[in-house]
């Protein structure tokens, strides 16, 4: 077995010496990846197991561990992260079973109110649990007269995480759903089972591999969340990340801020290989032939309404926090003189324009760059047989699993001193977003491509094409669906950095998700929504534009066929 394996690993290095531009570009993506991924988290590695002098010590460790505030800050994350991932999952799950079983009304309404929390802004989540349950919230203090909800702490942190997370458990879960056929319900019923016993016998169990990865996806994002935490955990609820940044920023302690953020890694780093390579590996599988409709509902007429009730509920949340957001942009102070003024845009647009056109440039940017290099780490890894391919899939997935917390104090290590003396320019911060983004872009790049007939581009090939032309002409305009869902993804995530890129502003380049912060901490909630708004704005315009760009560039490809 041994011998067939090292046979099989020379031809593969034979065939990449055949081709010299595969070749070339496997060589200088494995050297980005190391530079700009592995480095950086061993340099975190190397500085919280060092002394001053530079040799290998534990005492950081030591002097961490026996804080018992930062233990406390652990557990409180762990904890966080675990019902982040139970609530969101069981909603998600919930919501998902409804829109796909239960013959609700304005389905597609319900879909798109529940994407909306994607494109919020780091603290709108935050922001809006504030304004609804804080001392003059409108749901606490305006409507059942109570001011003194713990809205900092765990219940109002929960609340936040939740909401902002619950996208990502209904995409997952509504693709796990719906790809289950109605006809195993239907013979279910047939052999006289009854609802219950058909969700808890066929749809559940179907259903748990998904729902596992869902867990261990929603445990990642929330582990790796610093906007949330810093506006809500409080001083009486500490939250790993936010105590690392505040370690870091407060009391320019590097080596103790560089021991939290691998405390905080090595948990996402075990989630991270649970769901990419042992749970993504467990799925069931049902064949059949064409789709079919199930001709016997698999909810009573009552489960369809209070399901129909559940979801009209989590939709009307969702829409009520973007409706306060905007509300409290156009009042003038929030809370205590609700009177509706322009003045808090004028405001910003003084004050902030600066930022606005920062965080623009380095969207535009950095967008293109993360979404192309999706695609041809996508195209290498499904199209291309080349040594080393594994670790080149892993270590590009890896930022996924980094919290952004140790991503920024990473790049801070590496990059402070020459040759890469990067710090405080714009090019670490579009290194930070492109690398940092990338994922989602070979994810989705790798399945479009394995649908697509690898004989397409072996004609292409045959009439004398290379590998340039092959990807430029054949494979790109084939995966466009996939380089658009990049794009936005890539300029959503990039318009609202602040874990990793907080460590990473500068004088000469700020965020408007920093100032966000800015104004949050200043007391300046009317601001900080004026903001958030313009920064929404931004987005769902951008998405517009490129979902414009993306129908027109399909119709010309049909066309052009």
């Amino acid at each position: 077995k041994m011998t067939l394996i090292k046979e099989e690993s020379k031809n593969r290095f034979k065939a990449l010496l055949k081709n010299p531009t595969v070749l070339v570009l496997v060589i200088l993506i494995f050297i980005a990846l190391f530079i700009f991924i592995v480095y950086p988290l061993i340099k975190v590695f190397q500085t919280s197991f060092t002394d001053s002098n530079g040799n290998f010590s534990l005492e950081v460790y030591k002097t961490v561990f026996k804080s018992g505030y930062i233990r406390q800050g652990f557990y409180n994350s762990i904890l966080v992260a675990v019902l982040t991932a139970v609530i969101g999952t069981f909603l998600g799950f919930l919501y998902a079973y409804a829109i796909n079983r239960a013959g609700l009304p304005f389905k597609r309404f319900f879909k798109a109110v529940a994407l909306m929390p994607m494109v919020f802004p780091p603290f709108i989540g935050a922001l809006s649990i504030i304004m609804l349950f804080g001392f003059n919230g409108l749901i606490t203090a305006g409507i059942f007269g109570v001011r003194n909800f713990p809205v900092y702490g765990l219940w109002g942190l929960m609340i936040a995480q939740t909401i902002s997370f619950f996208p990502v458990a209904f995409i997952t879960l509504d693709g796990v759903i719906s790809t289950i056929s109605p006809t195993l319900e239907d013979a279910a019923f047939n052999l006289k089972a009854n609802r219950l016993q058909v969700f808890f016998k066929v749809i559940l169990p179907l259903s748990v591999p998904g729902i596992a990865s869902t867990m261990l996806v929603l445990f990642i994002e929330s582990l790796a969340d610093f906007g949330n935490p810093l506006i809500l955990a409080g001083s009486r609820f500490p939250i790993l990340s936010v105590q690392a940044y505040l370690q870091i920023t407060g009391m320019f302690d590097l080596k103790s801020g560089a021991a939290m953020a691998v405390w905080l890694l090595l948990p996402s780093l075990i989630a991270f290989i649970l769901q990419k390579y042992w749970i993504g590996k467990k799925k069931y599988i049902t064949v059949s032939g064409k789709p079919t409709t199930s001709s016997i509902k698999s909810v009573s007429p009552f489960a369809k309404w209070l399901l129909f009730l559940f979801v009209l509920l989590v939709s009307l949340f969702i829409l009520l926090i973007y409706v306060i957001i905007f509300f409290g942009a156009f009042s003038k102070i929030w809370g205590m003189n609700n009177t509706l003024t322009l003045e808090n845009f004028r405001y910003v647009l003084d004050v902030g324009i600066e930022s606005i056109k920062d965080t623009l440039t380095l969207a535009l940017t950095s967008t293109p760059i993360s979404a192309v290099l999706g695609m041809i780490i996508a195209f290498l890894l499904v199209r291309k047989v080349f040594p080393g391919k594994r670790i080149m899939e892993f270590t590009s997935l890896l930022s996924f699993a980094v919290p952004g917390t140790v991503i920024g104090i990473g790049y801070i290590l590496a990059f402070n001193n020459k040759p890469l003396l990067l710090t405080g320019t714009l090019t670490i911060l579009v290194l930070n977003f492109v690398f940092r983004y990338i994922p989602v872009g070979i994810q989705s790049g790798m399945a479009l491509l394995n649908q697509v007939d690898p004989a397409i581009e072996e004609a292409a090939y045959t009439l004398g094409a290379d590998d340039r032309t092959v990807f430029g002409k054949v494979t790109l305009p084939l995966i466009i669906p996939a380089f658009f869902s990049a794009c936005v993804y890539s300029f959503v995530r990039s318009m609202t950095a602040i874990s990793a890129a907080i460590f990473l502003v500068s004088a000469n380049w700020n965020l408007m998700t920093v100032q966000i912060l800015s104004q949050t901490d200043s007391g300046r909630l009317s601001e900080a929504c004026a903001f958030s708004v313009i920064l929404i704005l931004i987005i769902f315009a951008f998405m517009g534009i490129l979902k414009l760009f993306l129908k027109n560039k399909v119709s010309l490809i049909n066309g052009q066929r």
